[in-house]
Formats: structure tokens, sequence, C-alpha cells
């Protein structure tokens, strides 16, 4: 399922978005001004965000420039009743996605999300193979090879592996792990020892040293994220 952060402070208009997107099987959060905006998009995780330019307390400008200077990657689609060129310029330039004009189509601005998303899907599609020092992966055929003895690398932990490669660029709470890799539908009041015990397993197998990780890294009290930087 994805999640779907829409920054709007019209009610009217931040509740037709988050109805739409709901009844086309997102999960939506709203936030009504640039603050909140800031603050939900660095505690939350989401696949795409929807921005306002015209917010309170903040413009869609600024949250996104911020954004983007903190490392923030997220598909992002500026929403504003504004039609100067040099606003859409700003936007682009601060790092929007794409641009759509108020009024719009409903279905023309969630075909725009889903096309920024299969375009991010496919930038982050994991490498078919992995080379860690003295470990080699194979992701399609779900094989690991360490010093040349091959041993198969479980489904579970083959979608973990392909997980934590596809969102390197930060780190992804245990909570999400159950709830995208598990498809818990939710996993609120879970046992989160589960992941512990994976990442274990699979540090056992794809770690040159499982002792001392280099290629799932903990982040403590937050979860985990891809470390190999590869060469």
């Amino acid at each position: 399922m994805r999640s779907l952060l829409v920054v709007e402070d019209e009610p009217a208009v931040a509740r037709g978005l988050k109805d739409a997107f709901e009844f086309r099987g997102f999960t939506v959060t709203v936030a009504v001004d640039g603050d909140a905006a800031l603050d939900t998009a660095r505690d939350g995780r989401f696949d795409a965000i929807i921005l306002d330019i015209m917010l309170p307390k903040r413009s869609g400008f600024e949250v996104m420039e911020t954004l983007r200077a903190e490392g923030d990657t997220t598909p992002t689609i500026m929403l504003t009743a504004r039609g100067e060129e040099e606003d859409r310029v700003r936007g682009l330039m601060a790092g929007a996605d794409d641009y759509v004009l108020k009024p719009f189509s409903i279905t023309e601005l969630v075909a725009r999300v889903q096309a920024n998303l299969r375009r991010r899907d496919m930038d982050r599609a994991p490498p078919v193979e992995l080379e860690f020092d003295n470990v080699a992966v194979d992701l399609n055929r779900q094989v690991v090879t360490r010093d040349g003895a091959p041993e198969d690398l479980p489904s579970l932990e083959t979608e973990l592996l392909k997980y934590l490669i596809r969102h390197q660029d930060r780190v992804v709470s245990r909570k999400e792990l159950l709830e995208t890799v598990w498809e818990y539908p939710s996993a609120d009041g879970v046992e989160t020892r589960t992941v512990d015990n994976y990442v274990v397993r699979l540090r056992q197998k794809v770690e040159p040293d499982p002792e001392n990780p280099r290629v799932v890294l903990t982040v403590r009290g937050k979860g985990y994220r891809f470390g190999w930087e590869r060469r």
C-alpha cells in the first residue's frame, strides 16, 4: 500500500484529495501548514507528497527547499492556483518532481503521482547481483555464495534485503518493515523482535563479517538501513 502526504490548507480540497487517493488504495496523511508539513515529512514515511504552494506559516517553496536540503528525495508534486511561469520554474528548481495547477483533474493528478512512483521504483530497483568482499548475492535466483559455497536465500530475507536497498537513502523502521515486507495490515502492537531475528539471519548470510555489520546497519532506536557503499 502506497503512503501519501497531502499538504493543503483548504479543508474541502484536502478532504477531496484524501478521499480520492484512499479510494485508489493509498494511505493518506494531511498537513495543513508549512510547519506541520515539515514535521510530518520528517517523522513519517511517504512514497509521495502533494504539496500546495500557498500555505500558512511557510510556503510550499520553503518546505520543498528544506526537505531537499535535508536529503529527502520523496517524489513531490507541487499544487497551486498560480500559473506564472516563474512560480513553476521556482518549484522545479526547489526540487519538485512535477507541477499541477488548480483547478485540476483528480484523474490527471492521480496519474501524475503514479507515474512519478513508477519512475522512482525503476530508479531504485535493486541490482540483480551484489558483491560484498567474499560474498556474492544473486537476488533473482535467491542464492548467496560465500567463499565459493552457494546457499539459498529464503524469500522473506530476499525481500527484506531488496526493501532496504530500495530505500537506502533513509532509515527504515521495524514497523515499516512489518507492514511492507511482512504485509501486516497494521504493525501496531506487533512484536518487532520478528524483524530483529530475520536481520540476524540475513547478516549471517550476506555480511562478510556478521559480527561487524556493514551491509545491514542498525540505527539505534529507529530501525535499519542498507549501508554498503558499492564501488
